[in-house]
């Protein structure tokens, strides 16, 4: 199965990006995971950050394919535990789907238009990160899953 996550922003810190491209190098036998950044819009006045989410939608929602399933990662979403999340990958790829997509937001959240097409929404805590910091820790909990899934060790 392919997974793609689709990340509003860009990585700026280098321990951040090798941290990154250290999982996806590990992910490899697994999976095959790629990342797609769509730019942030700079907000130039706070009266118009509802535009601002929903011009960043329109670009995400254009990298999406309507046969993939789409998970979006959002405070009010579902908590799991690494194995919850592990089975939720592999219920996804039994039910036939070649591609999981995962959609963290930029600075504002999500626009209604992103959430509306999730196939299940996500949450790591009620706690707010930074857009790096989630990729990150969403890249190492899809690696994690992807150990559980294979029945191999990994640090609990």
């Amino acid at each position: 199965m392919n997974i793609k996550i689709i990340a509003v922003g860009k990585i700026k810190e280098d321990y951040v990006k090798t941290a990154l491209n250290d999982y996806i190098k590990r992910l490899s036998p697994y999976y095959r995971l790629t990342v797609t950044e769509i730019p942030a819009e700079q907000i130039m006045d706070e009266s118009l950050a509802e535009k601002y989410k929903e011009i960043e939608a329109n670009k995400i929602l254009s990298d999406i394919k309507s046969e993939s399933f789409v998970i979006t990662l959002e405070i009010a979403g579902k908590n799991l535990s690494s194995e919850e999340f592990a089975a939720k990958i592999k219920d996804i790829s039994y039910s036939g789907y070649n591609e999981l997509i995962f959609i963290i937001g930029g600075a504002n959240g999500l626009h209604k238009k992103v959430s509306d097409i999730a196939d299940f929404k996500l949450s790591f805590s009620k706690m707010t990160f930074t857009h790096q910091l989630i990729r990150l820790i969403l890249t190492e909990q899809i690696y994690r899953a992807a150990k559980i899934n294979a029945n191999e060790p990994y640090h609990r």
